[in-house]
């Protein structure tokens, strides 16, 4: 059963074709049509009217911000459903947009302001911010330590030393709801050993892994449980940095939980009609995660069948 979770449903056009010619993709810069979204410390710009939303620039507004010298070369995302082509570019000095354009607009966190914009522009967000966060990061080859130099709009760089090919990288987590009759297990990361807030169990992937594979290894390191059935539910694109999630429910064949001590604080079974009270923010021992994480979905999936 497919799920729309936050970071999901981009409806741009990405394209792929258009990348491979360099000429294009500057004339596309220079497009009446192209819009332009800004983010500062990796927050992108928010635009309040009746309700935010991304806050793109127009080709004009884009280019008199050129003269600051503060911009980094724009990412090209791909083209929207009125072919106007759209880019993101990162911003390394903080300037007062709202002021000097004379409209609502403000730098928010990604993770604050997903669950306020649009379905569609939370998928463009979580696109920009990885894409724009991973060339940030990657700016010298790992094979030979030249610089790199950015290719097909921001989705490849080369080595122009030994022509080694870099792309942007999508880590795949495996995330799952264990469980076993009426209740399931919950965990807490020291990270994150705060207010009663536990959560799914969840790990990276390793090479050479399925994710059948990956789900029982993760859920016997962290609980000491066994699993049996595995049902896959749902993905998210996770972009803190790069992330795919891969959420799914397991079913425990046994009940004694070894917690993995170097990793996690605690790690408990919670019946069912307590996870149901935390669901409603009615629990006075347990807290989830909101909305804008697949493990909230996990947990609300299983609690009401």
């Amino acid at each position: 059963m497919n799920k729309i979770h936050t970071f999901t449903g981009n409806n741009l056009n990405r394209g792929d074709s258009i990348r491979y010619d360099e000429k294009k993709l500057d004339k596309l810069l220079q497009s009446i049509k192209a819009k332009f979204l800004p983010f500062y410390e990796l927050n992108p710009l928010i635009e309040y009217t009746e309700t935010p939303k991304l806050g793109w620039l127009s080709n004009t507004e884009f280019s008199d911000m050129k003269e600051f010298k503060i911009i980094t070369k724009p990412i090209f995302l791909g083209f929207d459903e009125n072919e106007s082509p759209n880019f993101a570019f990162s911003i390394n000095k903080k300037i007062d947009l709202k002021k000097k354009l004379k409209r609502n607009l403000v730098h928010i966190d990604s993770r604050e302001i997903a669950t306020e914009i649009s379905q569609h522009e939370t998928g463009i967000l979580a696109q920009a911010k990885s894409n724009i966060e991973w060339n940030k990061k990657n700016k010298f080859c790992s094979s030979c330590s030249n610089e790199l130099k950015s290719f097909r709009g921001g989705i490849m760089k080369k080595c122009l030393k030994c022509s080694m090919e870099h792309f942007p990288r999508t880590d795949p987590v495996v995330i799952m709801l264990v469980y076993k009759d009426e209740k399931c297990v919950l965990g807490q990361t020291r990270i994150r050993q705060r207010n009663g807030f536990y959560s799914c169990l969840a790990g990276f992937m390793d090479q050479g892994e399925s994710i059948e594979e990956a789900v029982r290894r993760e859920v016997q390191e962290e609980s000491g449980l066994d699993v049996g059935k595995i049902q896959y539910h749902s993905s998210q694109p996770w972009p803190f940095p790069s992330s795919l999630m891969i959420g799914c429910h397991a079913e425990a064949i046994n009940e004694k939980i070894i917690i993995d001590k170097n990793e996690m604080t605690d790690v408990k079974w919670f019946p069912k009609e307590e996870v149901i009270l935390a669901l409603k923010n009615k629990s006075k021992i347990l807290n989830i995660p909101g909305t804008v994480a697949i493990a909230h979905h996990l947990i609300k999936a299983w609690a009401h069948n």
